[in-house]
């Protein structure tokens, strides 16, 4: 092959290469799977302050679906550990009791978020950003296995958090949630410390999450419709 025939080949193989790295940037995908590693905290009768003074270990799956640039739907199956002390209460307990508990938490629950920018890369007639904040709030529910009992119970998560497209198909985030449970048995049977009865709205458990994720965009929209998202 001469001089004049690898400088062609050379060229046509660059064309076709940015061809389809041009494509990649234009594609747009209605769904994404994804992982969550981070830590997670308890707000409840041994603690009333800080979430993260035990933090303890938090994971997830996550299914979400993407009907524009600013809504998504997500399905999250999420594991944590919870964990508190009463020694760390700034008060004392009638009878100097103390009190303390481990209790490993499996929510399923269904989020709606809105991002703040159009989110994307590619399609620069819709103006996208590569990141953005957004806001999600939803409803779920919870079972959590403390020493020895099991209860369960409606939850209502709230997050906010910042994504980032690290590539055409890979998406980065960060975010940080509370969980309101229905319920005062998250860590365990421990309830009325004080011996002051209070409404049940009043005297239920949180629990927060903060965690980074990773997921995988698929299910190609209509590369020519642009007039339909």
């Amino acid at each position: 092959m001469n001089i004049n025939a690898r400088i062609a080949l050379t060229c046509l193989v660059m064309l076709l290469s940015s061809g389809l790295d041009s494509r990649a940037q234009e594609e747009s995908f209605r769904f994404d799977m994804g992982v969550g590693l981070g830590m997670a905290g308890y707000l409840g009768d041994l603690n009333e302050s800080n979430p993260y003074r035990h933090p303890g270990f938090t994971g997830d799956l996550a299914l979400r679906y993407r009907p524009d640039t600013r809504w998504a739907f997500r399905s999250v199956l999420a594991l944590s550990s919870l964990s508190g002390n009463s020694a760390d209460l700034a008060s004392e307990l009638p009878d100097n009791a103390v009190y303390s508990f481990k209790s490993t938490v499996v929510e399923l629950s269904e989020r709606v978020e809105f991002n703040f920018f159009s989110f994307g890369i590619g399609e620069t007639y819709k103006h996208l950003r590569r990141w953005s904040p957004y806001l999600a709030l939803g409803a779920g529910v919870a079972i959590a296995t403390c020493q020895g009992s099991t209860h369960a119970a409606f939850t209502i998560p709230m997050g906010v958090g910042v994504k980032y497209k690290v590539g055409p198909k890979l998406t980065a985030g960060i975010e940080f949630s509370m969980t309101k449970a229905f319920s005062d048995h998250f860590d365990g049977d421990i309830a009325d410390l004080y011996h002051i009865k209070s409404s049940f709205i009043k005297n239920t458990d949180w629990y927060s999450r903060l965690a980074v994720s990773l997921s995988y965009e698929f299910g190609l929209r209509c590369p020519t419709c642009h007039y339909y998202d």
